[in-house]
């Protein structure tokens, strides 16, 4: 043991940003996903019918 005490290694610091940015992409693609299939349905059955 070394008598400065054991080394630590350093935690990357991520900031919030980082985040939120991940967060909005995933929920913008979570909505154009959904308008992509209402789209399809529409053009292709000619109605939006939940069942």
């Amino acid at each position: 043991m070394s008598p400065n005490g054991q080394a630590q290694g350093n935690n990357a610091k991520v900031p919030d940003n980082v985040y939120t940015v991940v967060l909005a992409v995933a929920t913008c693609a979570v909505v154009a996903v959904a308008a992509f299939v209402l789209y399809m349905c529409y053009t292709q059955y000619g109605t939006i019918k939940m069942p």
